[in-house]
């Protein structure tokens, strides 16, 4: 478990800015507001930079060995031979695991909605229990061995035959094959509104148009780890869990143990961004071979071994048609999107989404389709849909302004929506507007002409491109305990989890302002199955869904606490009604008439002779939360059915084109968004940047190459998968409004995706303002500007 430290405040690095009013948004919450909002040093930033911390692949166990995957080198088909005995007789190597000696696990559940916890199966595969492959780089075998060194050695020694049998693998040349998603409770397939076909042809000015955007990899710096170790029936696993409670749940069924007697241990985790919310093949078979050697195993994936066996974001194929009056409000917004699933697992990839919200269209058809192919299935990865579909939505629109000759930023404010196009319900919170004037003034807009190819730098063609970002608000279930000690020490503890984005301290500020406590009096347990069950770190929902259950007890401790005080005579709080105190300085105080009274926390229990007051919030504090889930879902739902509510933003971006070469470089950068209330400046700033970031490595350099024969990833590792370094970044400017949102826990939205949301499109739109080039297929690569 984690426990915040003490630490001082540096100056923001995102900043929020004032509304039109001329004020900030307040933070909603009792006590004295002095940290909520201050851009505070990460809690786990000391352990973290000196080396302190401990991952997953860090823990010390005695005797403990290594494991080696070995993988599969077809596509599809059975196993028809499998020899061992080299790969057995290499000194140090304890076992090798394959179908013929591996112990039957329990298959995978069936996923629910209502049940979350059996959305963890990253496949359906029943690893090392059947003969049959699905995908090439599938796990065929484990080996297990004192050293590592000797694991991999032997591993390669592992000889495997095959009877391969038909496989589709090649997404361009299924496409045509694809079949319409169907309407559930979380994702929706397909909107309508009038007849958008008809309109699109009976508009005066329209663009029909196709994009693309290729699969993409996970690059997490910590690749998956996992370290098991059973005693008896009890299991402990230390995995870079964006989920521990899945985690928990899963294994204990996979297994056949009670989900009491297993410990998922995340404290830190070394980046995610999806890529660890579900359970994979590595975890599984760690587990497995612990239980086969009866002693702490160890694996660590090589960054190839997580593109074979690690799903990543689907490629996508979509159209967006729009129709327009001369005065450019929509009549017409078409949106369809095609992507990928593995045939074994994979869920939709919700390219639609923001074309449900963002323009006020009169007539709207909105389409997801999906074709399953025999890949390694496709899973999370930042802002799952939206990144992408902003892609192609947020390009074609400005495709249509360049039709209409009219300015990017006109257009989009001309059709922004006073409700929720799709079924007119009201938006909890929506400034796009506000974010759209405050980032052209700081990015200088007005300075741009419109003509492709009009702006120069010396030999450097100069683009400017704008695109929306956008990203729905998300809230789950949090169960947690808030304990408030004689000292004046609070302690929170729930599991859930810390990926870099800051979530411990962010809960810490929160405690601390609810209580009037200082920052330093607050300790924080998270990232533990042994805790009170939190939301996985996912959706960008995290933040809000611990503090609306912090919130509640933060309340309830204060009510117990001046309960605890007017049963005393002694006590300057006896008679004082619950709403005229507040928490400040370490306890509770009243001011009436000037007069100001009260005592601190530490008073009130000795006085009452007690240690400490603890309050539990949330359906189950430990296992079997499925019920709790359901309920929760339940409410959250009904919730989706009054507002509309998202993050939203502008991206600004300025390139540099070589015309020669076709070098594209991101000069500058501004991001203004609408995130609701920032709990911390430093933090939330980070995070739209690393949104912004990884949408600027989407969009001129990421893709996962696949052999369309085998479906064999062809660039599996940083020398041939392109991220970005730092030579590709410029300064970023990102800034916020900071104004609540009232419908949300302390008014927030969530930081942790929007920043990626429109980042490819503002790029491929200043491209084609240097270039007069359009780019429709992602990433914008040199030979396509050639």
């Amino acid at each position: 478990m984690t426990r915040t430290d003490a630490h001082g405040t540096t100056a923001a690095e995102g900043s929020p800015v004032t509304s039109p009013a001329g004020e900030r948004g307040p933070a909603r919450v009792e006590g004295s507001g002095r940290l909520v909002g201050r851009p505070i040093d990460r809690v786990d930033g000391v352990p973290k930079t000196t080396g302190a911390a401990r991952y997953s692949a860090e823990h010390p166990y005695p005797r403990l060995a290594h494991a080696v995957l070995v993988h599969a080198t077809i596509t599809r088909g059975h196993l028809t031979a499998i020899d061992t005995a080299e790969a057995s007789a290499v000194p140090g190597v304890l076992t090798v695991i394959t179908h013929h000696n591996a112990p039957a696990l329990k298959p995978p559940p069936p996923v629910s909605v209502m049940n979350l916890s059996t959305m963890a199966s990253g496949t359906s595969v029943a690893y090392l229990n059947t003969d049959e492959v699905h995908w090439n780089g599938q796990p065929v075998a484990v080996v297990v061995a004192e050293t590592l060194h000797a694991a991999q050695h032997a591993a390669r020694l592992v000889r495997v035959a095959y009877r391969e049998s038909p496989a589709a693998v090649d997404f361009a040349a299924e496409e045509p094959n694809a079949t319409p998603q169907k309407n559930d409770m979380v994702s929706e397939g397909s909107a309508k509104k009038g007849d958008a076909e008809a309109a699109l042809a009976a508009a005066p000015v329209s663009v029909d148009l196709r994009y693309t955007t290729p699969a993409h990899a996970h690059n997490a710096i910590e690749p998956h780890a996992t370290t098991a170790v059973w005693d008896g029936d009890r299991l402990t696993v230390h995995d870079g869990a964006q989920n521990v409670a899945w985690m928990r749940d899963h294994l204990a069924l996979r297994f056949g143990v009670p989900a009491a007697g297993v410990r998922v241990v995340a404290p830190y985790v070394g980046g995610a961004f999806g890529g660890k919310t579900v359970v994979w093949a590595g975890t599984i078979l760690t587990v497995m071979a612990a239980r086969v050697t009866g002693r702490p195993v160890r694996m660590t994936l090589t960054r190839e071994g997580v593109y074979r066996t690690v799903g990543g974001r689907t490629p996508s194929a979509q159209r967006v048609a729009l129709g327009a009056r001369p005065d450019g409000r929509l009549t017409a917004l078409v949106h369809t999107g095609v992507t990928q699933i593995g045939r074994v697992g994979g869920g939709p990839e919700q390219v639609t989404s923001q074309s449900r919200h963002l323009y006020d269209a009169g007539n709207i058809l909105l389409q997801q389709s999906q074709v399953a192919l025999d890949t390694v299935s496709n899973t999370y990865m930042r802002a799952p849909g939206e990144s992408i579909g902003t892609f192609a939505l947020e390009a074609a629109i400005d495709e249509l302004a360049c039709e209409l000759g009219m300015d990017p930023i006109e257009l989009r404010m001309r059709n922004e929506p006073e409700r929720n196009p799709i079924d007119g319900k009201r938006f909890s919170h929506r400034m796009l507007r506000e974010a759209y004037a405050i980032g052209a003034r700081r990015f200088g807009w007005a300075e741009r002409t419109p003509e492709p190819g009009s702006m120069r730098d010396g030999r450097w063609l100069v683009g400017m491109g704008v695109a929306s970002a956008y990203h729905p608000a998300w809230q789950f279930a949090a169960n947690l305990t808030v304990r408030l000690s004689a000292d004046g020490t609070v302690l929170v503890r729930c599991g859930f989890h810390e990926m870099g984005m800051g979530g411990a301290t962010a809960q810490a500020q929160i405690a601390a302002d609810a209580l009037g406590v200082p920052f330093e009096a607050v300790r924080v347990e998270y990232g533990d199955s042994d805790l009170p069950t939190g939301p996985g770190a996912g959706g960008s929902g995290q933040t809000a869904s611990v503090a609306a259950s912090l919130g509640t007890a933060c309340a309830r401790l204060r009510g117990t606490m001046l309960a605890l005080a007017r049963r005393s005579k002694d006590s300057p709080l006896r008679g004082s009604r619950r709403a005229e105190v507040r928490a400040r300085d370490g306890g509770l105080w009243t001011s009436t008439a000037g007069t100001v009274a009260g005592e601190t926390y530490t008073a009130i229990l000795a006085r009452a002779g007690r240690p400490h007051v603890e309050v539990a919030v949330g359906s189950d504090t430990r296992v079997g939360t499925a019920v709790g889930q359901a309920r929760f879902m339940a409410k959250f739902l009904l919730d989706r059915r009054r507002w509309t509510k998202a993050a939203c933003g502008a991206q600004f971006c300025e390139v540099r084109v070589d015309p020669d070469t076709g070098e594209v470089r991101v000069s500058r950068w501004v991001g203004a968004f609408d995130v609701g209330t920032v709990i911390n400046a430093k933090t939330a700033a980070a995070q739209l940047r690393g949104g912004i970031v990884m949408g600027i490595g989407m969009a001129l350099s990421e893709e996962t190459l696949a052999d369309p024969r085998t479906g064999r990833i062809m660039n599996p590792g940083l020398g041939g998968y392109h991220v970005p370094v730092h030579a590709d970044i410029p300064p970023i400017d990102v800034c916020y409004l900071d104004e609540p949102d009232p419908t949300m826990p302390l008014g927030l939205i969530g930081v942790g995706e929007v920043g990626i949301t429109g980042v490819a499109a503002a790029v491929a739109n200043a491209v084609h303002h240097a270039t007069g080039r359009r780019v429709r297929d992602l990433p914008i690569t040199p030979d396509k500007l050639l």
